[in-house]
C-alpha cells in the first residue's frame, strides 16, 4: 500500500471532523472528501470570513458544515477531529474531552510524519524559519532531487502523501503550535534543526517551558545516526536555566551554527573576514564570501551558515554558491517591492517580532522610514528601542500596539537626543501615505511591524500583500 492508501484505511467508514478551516485544514478536508471520507467543516466563523467559493467547492464534495457559536455540536458524534495548528490542546478543553470520549485528536502535520514514506529535513525556531526552509528546499532542488515543502510554510503536506516517495525529499517548517503534540511519532526527522529561542507567543502558550518544550519535541526522539543541528550563538535558555539548554537533549549527531567563532563541527563565519566555512572532523572547507549573499542582513548570513549545517553532504559548495547569488529572498521578508520617486519601498511583514524588527533594521545599514504597528502578543518592545533609535528617522505608527511601541520609544533616555520624528494614524492605508508624503529620493521606507497583523489583516500575509498593493498603485 501506498503512504496515502494507509492513512485512508484507518479513515474508511469513519467520520472525520476538521476543526478550524484555515490554510492547512482546508485542503486537507478537500483530500479525504475527494477520496470518499466523510468529512465535517466546524469553524467558529462564517462562510464569508473562511471565503464563499472555498466553502462552495466543500460542500460540492459532500462536506458538511458546523459553522458559528455552536460549531464544536457536531463533535461527540465523530470519530477523527483535526484541530488546526493554531487551536491547542491545554486551553480548548473540548479536546480533553474528545479524548475522554475516547476519540482520535490530531494534526494534519501529526498524519503527514507518520506516513511519509521519505527523508525530513525539520526546521523550527523563533526567527529565521522560513527563509531557512526555503534555502534547504532550493539547494537540495538543484542537486536534483524531488523536494516536497510545507508545513507552517503555507503548504499543507498530508494531501501530497499519494505522490511522494521514498526516493524524494520533504522539507518542513514547524511552529511551536504544531511541535506542541508532536511527540514520538513513526517518523522522526531525519534533519532537525532549530533555529533560535527567544521569548515569544506568550500570548498563546501557558509558559515559556510550554513553548521550549513544544520545540524541543523536534529533536529529542531522534536517534543517533540522525542529524541535529542548533545555533552556537544561542544559548535556548532565554537567560533562565540549563532547563532549557537543547543541547542536551541531543540524541543524534549535533552539528551548530554560527557568525561570531568559528566551531569544531557545523557552519560558520569568520567575522573578521567575511569567509563562511563548514568544519567537520578537523577539516576546514571555505564555502563562500559574506558578499556573495544576495539577500541583506546578519540574520540571512546566518540563515545560510543554518542550511549549509543541515544540507552538507547533499549539496556541493558550488550548488550552494549559486543559490546565495540569486536567491532573492521570501515574500515578505525584507522583500523589494518598488521605488517610487527614487524612494525604495520594503515589505518586511513578517517582522512581528522586537527581535525581527532589530535584524530588519540591521539590515539597511542606515537610517530609515519606518511602518510600525499590529495586534499585541505580549511581546516586550523595549529591546528593539535602541535600534529604532539609531536606524530609523521618520516611524509611523499604526494599529492596536501604536501607543505601547510609542511609550516605549519616548520613554528611552536616548529618545531625546535621537532626533527620531514620530507619527501615530490609524491604519496601514494611513501609515503608508504618511511615509509617502515625508519620503525624500534616496529614501528607503520599510514595512517592519514588531507585531501580528490581527488587529488590521488576518494574517502577516495578508497585511503584507495589502502594503504591496498600495505601493505599487502609488500614481504620480
Amino acid at each position: 500500500m501506498t503512504p496515502s492508501e494507509k492513512l485512508l484505511a484507518t479513515l474508511t467508514g469513519k467520520k472525520v471532523a476538521f476543526v478550524g478551516m484555515g490554510v492547512a485544514n482546508t485542503p486537507c478536508a478537500e483530500f479525504l472528501a475527494k477520496r470518499g471520507i466523510e468529512v465535517y467543516a466546524c469553524d467558529q466563523r462564517d462562510k464569508d470570513y473562511i471565503g464563499r467559493e472555498v466553502c462552495e467547492k466543500l460542500a460540492s464534495l459532500g462536506v458538511q458544515f458546523s459553522l458559528g457559536e455552536d460549531y464544536l455540536s457536531v463533535l461527540p458524534k465523530m470519530d477523527v477531529v483535526f484541530r488546526s495548528h493554531g487551536i491547542l490542546p491545554f486551553q480548548n478543553p473540548w479536546i480533553g474531552e474528545c479524548i475522554r470520549r475516547g476519540q482520535v485528536v490530531t494534526t494534519e502535520m501529526e498524519m503527514f510524519f507518520r506516513y511519509c514514506p521519505c527523508k525530513i529535513y525539520a526546521v523550527t525556531g523563533s526567527n529565521g524559519k522560513t527563509t531557512t526552509t526555503t534555502l534547504i528546499a532550493k539547494m537540495l532542488e538543484a542537486e536534483g532531487n524531488r523536494v516536497f515543502l510545507g508545513g507552517n510554510i503555507g503548504k499543507a503536506l498530508m494531501p501530497v502523501l499519494e505522490e511522494i516517495t521514498d526516493q524524494d525529499l520533504a522539507v518542513v517548517e514547524l511552529s511551536s503550535f504544531q511541535l506542541l503534540t508532536m511527540g514520538n511519532l513513526v517518523n522522526q526527522p531525519d534533519v532537525a534543526v532549530v533555529t533560535n529561542i527567544e521569548c515569544t507567543h506568550q500570548d498563546h502558550h501557558i509558559s515559556l517551558d510550554e513553548y521550549v518544550d513544544a520545540k524541543r519535541n523536534l529533536l529529542i526522539y531522534q536517534n543517533s545516526e540522525q542529524r541535529t543541528v542548533l545555533n552556537a550563538d544561542c544559548d535556548y535558555s532565554i537567560g533562565r536555566s540549563v532547563y532549557h539548554d537543547m543541547r542536551y537533549d541531543v540524541r543524534g549527531k549535533l552539528f551548530q551554527f554560527s557568525i561570531r567563532h568559528a566551531l569544531e563541527n557545523g557552519a560558520y563565519m569568520d567575522p573578521e573576514s567575511g569567509m563562511i566555512y563548514y568544519a567537520q572532523d578537523g577539516v576546514r572547507t571555505p564555502v563562500m564570501h559574506r558578499s556573495d549573499i544576495a539577500i541583506p542582513g546578519d540574520h540571512n548570513i546566518e540563515n545560510y551558515c543554518t542550511a549549509i549545517a543541515a544540507v552538507w553532504g547533499a549539496v556541493s559548495v558550488d550548488t550552494i554558491q549559486k543559490i546565495a547569488r540569486t536567491f532573492g529572498g521570501v515574500e515578505h521578508r525584507i522583500e523589494f517591492v518598488r521605488e517610487y520617486n527614487g524612494v525604495r519601498y520594503y515589505n518586511d511583514s513578517i517582522a512581528t517580532s522586537p527581535s525581527r524588527v532589530i535584524s530588519g533594521l540591521k539590515a539597511f545599514g542606515e537610517r530609515i522610514i519606518v511602518i510600525m504597528g499590529g495586534s499585541d502578543k505580549g511581546n516586550d518592545m523595549s529591546e528593539m528601542v535602541p535600534y529604532i533609535l539609531k536606524y530609523v528617522k521618520l516611524l509611523v505608527l499604526n494599529g492596536a500596539t501604536a501607543d505601547k511601541i510609542y511609550e516605549a520609544v519616548v520613554n528611552d533616555e536616548g529618545y531625546q537626543d535621537s532626533g527620531l520624528e514620530i507619527v501615530k494614524v490609524t491604519t496601514l492605508q494611513e501609515a503608508l501615505t504618511a511615509a509617502k508624503n515625508a519620503a525624500k529620493p534616496g529614501d528607503i521606507v520599510s514595512l517592519c511591524p514588531a507585531c501580528p497583523a490581527f488587529d488590521q489583516f488576518k494574517t502577516f500575509e495578508y497585511r503584507g500583500r495589502e502594503f504591496k498593493r498600495v505601493v505599487n498603485e502609488f500614481e504620480d
